[in-house]
């Protein structure tokens, strides 16, 4: 959960289903959660599911544009859950300073995604977490492994397999954290990481 005052304005970037715009728009007094991501179906499902919350505001973006960059009043946060990814190295650095630059002196951006392990040990132990994680899931919401046998059958575990989705362009962890403190946030830290995934969070330096 981002910890921030109440009031101001939270970016969803790349919202998908809504459900971080949901728990924010829960949990934090006077916010508007500006909920942006590439699809129409999802943007019309995180109004459902935040039961077209005034203080919702969505919009329809090109996560590589910067036309959306903009904003009317500094950010208070921002957050992305499993797209930036999708960006090369050249336009996650470029987001990171243009996000840097929407928020206000004292703003947190937290960040959950896909990293890229850095040696062959390392894609192996994140491919065999993964796994582990997706078995579990599928004994917990199925009582079988049925999804684990989807999941392989699928090729979803890029870990594993020798040719990515093109769309996948994952980072190592320190290129993450070297490009955000390059663009000015402070207090880089890591929270979770697990299976070649991470949460971090990083500020914008009070003036």
């Amino acid at each position: 959960m981002v910890a921030t005052p109440d009031g101001g304005d939270v970016l969803d970037l790349c919202c998908g289903e809504g459900f971080l715009s949901r728990a924010i728009l829960s949990r934090i007094a006077g916010i508007r959660v500006l909920a942006y991501d590439g699809s129409q179906s999802m943007l019309a499902a995180t109004r459902a599911l935040c039961d077209d919350d005034p203080r919702l505001e969505t919009r329809r973006i090109d996560l590589a544009g910067t036309d959306w960059r903009r904003f009317a009043r500094p950010l208070r946060a921002a957050v992305s859950s499993l797209a930036v990814h999708h960006l090369d190295d050249a336009g996650k650095q470029a987001l990171f300073s243009d996000l840097h630059a929407a928020l206000a002196p004292g703003g947190v951006f937290v960040l959950a995604d896909v990293i890229r392990p850095t040696t062959p040990v390392g894609h192996e132990i994140a491919a065999r977490l993964w796994e582990e994680e997706v078995e579990r899931r599928s004994l917990r919401l199925f009582g079988d492994r049925s999804g684990l046998e989807a999941f392989r059958k699928a090729e979803w575990n890029h870990f594993r397999h020798a040719d990515p989705d093109p769309m996948d362009k994952p980072s190592t962890l320190t290129e993450h954290i070297d490009w955000l403190r390059r663009a000015g946030f402070t207090d880089v830290d890591v929270h979770w990481m697990t299976a070649g995934q991470v949460i971090l969070s990083c500020w914008k330096k009070r003036v």
